[in-house]
């Protein structure tokens, strides 16, 4: 089982500033890469401070160029959010500069008050989704597409440069519910999953999907990954683990205002709500314990057959304590799960995204 380390950026104070935030991110990213981690990944969110990235394509490019050979996952970016005939030609170029490391998660989008302020109402997000992937994959894969439907319409075209793999880079669908996955999966899609809630039925079932898709598919599915999202952190002492997870509560206070809530933003701000599930009952769903708790809870995904655990540790927390939280994990953890030894970096901060221009 592999590891990757969300690069989500949590913006409760605007005088921090977005240089700092993504210099954050980047110093995660490089460290991350020397200590040995499968993949980095980045969201796109626009116009809210929660998961706040425009631009996960650039960011992508400027991770590679300071990193050696960790993955770059998109997880996601949104599609109907992009038309497919420039956006295309953006997929291609973003995998040429981060020289075939970018794996290119995709999905529908997910909160309203984002999709409805940028003119794609909720309730049209799922057709518009589904059109824009045949696409893209088209424009991928073939040259002269031309396109008559709902959402789009234009006489043949050819996306230049072509890729440099069949198709463009690998893709991964974001997707729940387990006959989606089972769906996706048999389409030759990489998956990434959540059960949110901590539900363990749910992550069975999700898991039991893509299984049961790769049996179906007598061996053309055999390289595909299910990835799982889950959000951790390591916490040393009891006083520590409490101060994490209520850390995390507030973070879904915001999260549930944008996602499931009414959407209430204040000038790009989400404003924090009460909601309904407690922190007691929160705190069962989140990975935020000790080195050893950890490997004990990771080894039940590992049972069942999870590829890569995305872990988001940016909810709130100091970057000092981010980084000092993904070396632990490296040296403490994962060799539990990889076959690689663990590769421990000098205890000197990475570089800054100001050293490295």
């Amino acid at each position: 089982m592999e590891f990757c380390v969300q690069l989500s950026s949590d913006y409760p104070d605007k005088a921090y500033g977005g240089d700092r935030i993504y210099r954050d991110m980047l110093d995660q990213a490089q460290l991350a890469d020397g200590l040995g981690f499968d993949a980095v990944s980045i969201t796109e969110h626009h116009l809210v401070n929660c998961l706040m990235m425009p631009a996960p394509l650039t960011f992508a490019v400027k991770i590679a160029a300071h990193t050696q050979q960790i993955k770059i996952l998109t997880s996601v970016v949104v599609l109907p959010l992009h038309d497919m005939r420039t956006y295309a030609g953006e997929v291609v170029v973003a995998d040429i500069f981060c020289e075939g490391r970018l794996f290119l998660g995709v999905g529908r989008g997910a909160f309203k008050f984002e999709m409805e302020r940028l003119g794609v109402p909720m309730e049209e997000t799922r057709e518009r989704f589904d059109e824009s992937l045949d696409v893209l994959q088209a424009l991928l894969t073939e040259e002269e597409v031309s396109w008559h439907s709902k959402h789009y319409q234009f006489e043949a075209l050819t996306i230049m440069p072509r890729p440099q793999q069949p198709g463009g880079p690998p893709m991964m669908m974001a997707v729940m519910n387990p006959e989606g996955i089972y769906a996706c999966t048999r389409r030759g899609f990489h998956i990434q999953t959540t059960p949110l809630s901590g539900n363990h039925q749910m992550l069975v079932d999700q898991v039991d999907a893509f299984n049961r898709a790769q049996t179906d598919m007598d061996g053309a599915g055999d390289g595909l990954t299910l990835s799982l999202s889950r959000v951790a952190h390591v916490a040393a002492t009891e006083a520590e683990r409490v101060r994490k997870n209520r850390a995390a509560y507030d973070y879904y206070c915001r999260f549930d205002n944008i996602y499931l809530g009414p959407g209430i933003v204040d000038a790009g701000m989400i404003r924090q709500i009460p909601r309904a599930q407690s922190a007691e009952e929160l705190e069962k769903s989140l990975l935020i314990c000790t080195p050893s708790e950890m490997v004990d809870r990771l080894g039940t995904y590992a049972d069942l057959g999870i590829d890569r655990v995305i872990m988001n540790l940016n909810f709130g927390l100091e970057s000092a304590e981010t980084l000092e939280a993904i070396q632990c994990f490296a040296e403490e953890v994962m060799p539990h799960f990889t076959d690689r030894p663990a590769r421990i970096r000098a205890q000197t901060s990475p570089p800054s995204l100001q050293a490295v221009r």
